[in-house]
């Protein structure tokens, strides 16, 4: 008969893959082993291995986690824009600044997905509906991809043509999403004024 999950079961998980993720920043993913990451726990490879039967499944369940709280904050950016009435603009600058608030507390498992996702696997797996994890995780990525195309187009509508989406959509992901390397709490500037600078940059240029 299996044990029962403890009440505490999913606390514990998440503390491992914060964890593990600071692991796979600092180290790399190949790098970090499981020896590394129960120790960096303070735990027994074999308690780790009562969470996770392998690396691979911290990286995927870090991964899944994560890629479904951008898409939380997508909807959530929604639902907020409409109940403020907020104008399209207005709208994506609120995605913009949730977007960097998460990605100041979660900088680590950032860096995973942006790094890893070459590393989980592309064989199908039944339990993800024939998908291998790679395929979900790269999906998931995409539909953020989409979403802030989408919020692009709707903000600025004269400006983003079929030609050019893609390429205004990447760039505003290239000015946020490395911030991990370089923007630090407490530094120069913070996140929340950075947003408004990559606001600004979207609305003014840099005239």
């Amino acid at each position: 008969m299996a044990r029962p999950k403890s009440a505490t079961h999913d606390i514990k998980r998440d503390a491992i893959l914060d964890i593990a993720a600071q692991c796979f920043a600092s180290r790399s993913y190949p790098a970090a082993s499981m020896n590394e990451i129960a120790t960096a726990c303070g735990t027994s490879k074999a308690r780790l291995y009562h969470y996770y039967g392998s690396k691979e499944a911290i990286l995927f369940d870090l991964m899944d986690r994560y890629t479904q709280r951008l898409l939380t904050l997508i909807a959530q950016a929604e639902a907020n824009a409409q109940r403020r009435n907020l104008n399209d603009r207005a709208a994506l600058h609120e995605l913009i600044r949730a977007f960097l608030q998460e990605y100041e507390s979660s900088a680590t498992r950032h860096v995973a997905l942006l790094n890893d996702t070459q590393f989980l696997s592309d064989a199908p797996d039944a339990g993800l509906a024939d998908m291998s994890p790679r395929e979900l995780i790269l999906n998931r990525q995409r539909d953020v991809v989409a979403a802030v195309t989408r919020a692009l187009k709707r903000a600025y509508p004269e400006r983003l043509t079929p030609a050019n989406q893609t390429a205004v959509t990447m760039m505003l992901f290239g000015m946020i999403n490395w911030t991990f390397t370089w923007l630090r709490p407490g530094g120069p500037i913070s996140y929340v004024a950075f947003a408004d600078e990559v606001i600004n940059l979207l609305e003014k240029g840099l005239a």
